[in-house]
């Protein structure tokens, strides 16, 4: 009788194990690199989508990944190569958890 209890609460915790190891496999996200405040959508006249995503960072937003319609904070990471891939392209490898991706590694698109 022991044993019918058992083996559900065996499987819910292999469950659990599975799911909690799959949320930290790094995954690759392709879109343009912006920063939290602006998004998809620059708000600096006369400026191009790269300055206003250097400016907005300087003044203590964060870097981000505007996949479609999809804006993902971007944490960790080679800052100086997220600075350089402001306003382009590019894909970016990582853990994603929520709406922010750990960032591992960061490449122009192709």
């Amino acid at each position: 009788m022991r044993s019918i209890f058992l083996r559900p609460a065996v499987m819910l915790v292999l469950l659990a194990a599975v799911l909690a190891f799959a949320a930290d496999k790094p995954q690759s996200f392709t879109g343009k690199v912006s920063d939290t405040m602006c998004g998809a959508k620059h708000m600096m006249a006369g400026a191009s989508d790269a300055d206003c995503t250097r400016a907005c960072v300087k003044q203590g937003s964060r870097y981000a990944l505007v996949v479609g319609d999809e804006v993902y904070t971007l944490e960790g990471g080679d800052a100086a190569m997220l600075d350089k891939m402001a306003g382009e392209k590019a894909t970016v490898t990582g853990a994603l958890k929520g709406k922010t991706i750990t960032v591992a590694s960061v490449a122009p698109a192709k």
